[in-house]
């Protein structure tokens, strides 16, 4: 039983090392800032967590630890890596950083342009109410 459950935390570390160097693939052949944002979050992430599952079970099951570090490291990495890279891409987006030329589709062009017009309106809305407190 021992050495089974070595080789299925060994195997889960290592998965979450393959996943980190697709990460690392996909960072540097991936054509534009949104798809190598979508490598970091996601692969990084997720090899990330494998790697801190790995190494919690392992102490948890054979030194008889339960690491509060690795929940803590666990749960921060699983709610900031998909945030920070979303955080990054609507950056760079708005930015005006160009996508891929073979790109086919941008969902957020529409949103982002209602959004424009509805902060235009409330700016209109708020100088209208300051020139008539003034000239109160």
């Amino acid at each position: 039983m021992s050495q089974i459950g070595e080789f299925i935390i060994a195997l889960i570390v290592l998965l979450g090392a393959l996943l980190g160097a697709l990460s690392a693939f996909g960072l540097i052949r991936l054509p534009d800032v949104y798809m190598r944002s979508h490598a970091a979050t996601k692969s990084a992430t997720l090899g990330v967590l494998l790697i801190l599952a790995g190494a919690f079970l392992y102490f948890t099951f054979y030194l008889e630890h339960v690491s509060a570090k690795l929940l803590l490291g666990i749960i921060f990495v699983f709610i900031t890596g998909p945030v920070a890279g979303h955080l990054n891409g609507r950056a760079a987006y708005r930015s005006g950083v160009s996508m891929w030329d073979k790109s086919v589709h941008d969902d957020l062009k529409p949103a982002l342009k209602r959004e424009r017009e509805r902060m235009r309106e409330s700016q209109a809305v708020d100088s209208s109410k300051a020139g008539v407190n003034e000239e109160s």
